[in-house]
């Protein structure tokens, strides 16, 4: 009886693997060819420059390149570029509509009007991609990282980041961002909170659920390996 038992468990474990990977996939590939084509078109010049003027305020955190900053032991502040524009319009609103809180952000996110949003995004995502030097981190923790990143561990129902978050982790469209290369103490600060319940805007709980079945140790491994890996595709330099 306990063969069977694992047998049955085993099978149920791929089964829920392999329909959650390909409900993923089917759904990534219809946000990504959307997303594609939205970051295809050419930036509107104007936005762009409304958007510059609108971020006076955004520097003193996100920096004036946009690359955002580590501050481990402190609140990090994230790299807003390479992140697709959509993306940045969602978390605006979010903070602007309560659907996401902080702090820091929530005074910032609500000086800005409606119609400015989209400038903002628009200029970001005409920043080019200023890489931050590699947090340093032992080797087997990055190895960790790594494998959760890229195959999860179904044992524990974890979901490979890439599952969502497309090939490299370079983002799908506007619904899951890029979070190749950005700061190890952000990723880490979100993870917390989405295992917290402090952050809920993520599309149908998915993170929710993800995070809460990480042990801290699992969130320290993904963000450091993820920390380290590059923004953009190799064939992309901005």
């Amino acid at each position: 009886m306990l063969d069977a038992h694992v047998d049955s468990e085993s099978t149920m474990k791929d089964q829920i693997k392999k329909s959650f990977g390909r409900g993923l996939a089917a759904a990534a590939l219809g946000v990504g060819l959307l997303g594609h084509a939205a970051w295809a078109e050419e930036l509107d010049p104007e936005a762009i420059e409304r958007g510059k003027a609108a971020t006076v305020a955004c520097v003193a955190c996100h920096q004036a390149d946009g690359s955002g900053m580590n501050n481990e032991g402190a609140e990090p502040w994230p790299r807003l570029t390479g992140l697709h524009p959509d993306y940045i319009v969602t978390q605006l609103k979010d903070f602007k509509e309560g659907r996401r809180t902080n702090p820091s952000m929530q005074p910032f996110a609500n000086m800005l009007a409606d119609d400015q949003l989209a400038d903002v995004a628009a200029y970001y995502a005409s920043l080019e991609v200023v890489t931050a030097e590699p947090v340093e981190a032992p080797a087997e923790l990055l190895e960790r990282g790594r494998e959760l990143a890229l195959n999860g561990d179904w044992d524990r129902y974890i979901v490979a980041c890439v599952s969502c978050h497309g090939p490299g982790n370079h983002g799908v469209g506007g619904t899951f961002p890029n979070i190749s290369g950005q700061h190890p103490a952000y990723i880490v600060a979100q993870l917390q909170a989405w295992k917290a319940g402090e952050r809920e805007n993520d599309p149908l709980g998915l993170m929710k659920s993800i995070a809460q079945r990480m042990t801290d140790e699992d969130i320290q491994a993904v963000a450091a390996w993820l920390g380290q890996q590059p923004v953009l595709p190799e064939n992309e330099t901005e």
